[in-house]
């Protein structure tokens, strides 16, 4: 039986080409400071996207997205905000984005909330 880690790295693995097959260019992976880590950094239309990867099996859970709760979405912004720090982004247009998964195998749902929250971890908008 896979462990979580794997699950997370195979959703990962799943997002990143499905973002690469929409003209997102993936520039990072899980990188990750103390307080937070952020999935995916992507460039797209010339702005600076995080991207945040959550999958379910189904949806009897509820779904993957709301699963991004005001203090995951911090951790986010921390990890993000030192990304960009240290790439000298930090005046480059950002958005915080949540690419939410269901399913399994070949059946697999996506669904990409672009701007899914703002700098202070609240909703974007």
């Amino acid at each position: 039986m896979p462990s979580t880690r794997d699950i997370g790295r195979r959703a990962e693995d799943l997002a990143a080409a499905w973002l690469a097959e929409r003209g997102y260019v993936v520039l990072a992976r899980n990188h990750a400071t103390r307080r937070g880590e952020v999935d995916l950094v992507c460039r797209a239309r010339g702005v600076l996207c995080f991207v945040e990867v959550r999958s379910r099996a189904g949806s009897g859970h509820g779904a993957p997205e709301e699963t991004v709760d005001r203090r995951k979405a911090l951790r986010v912004v921390d990890a993000a905000t030192d990304w960009a720090r240290r790439h000298g982004a930090l005046d480059d247009d950002i958005r915080f984005d949540v690419l939410a998964m269901t399913g399994n195998g070949d059946a697999i749902a996506f669904e990409l909330f672009e701007g899914a929250f703002d700098a202070s971890g609240g909703p974007s908008g």
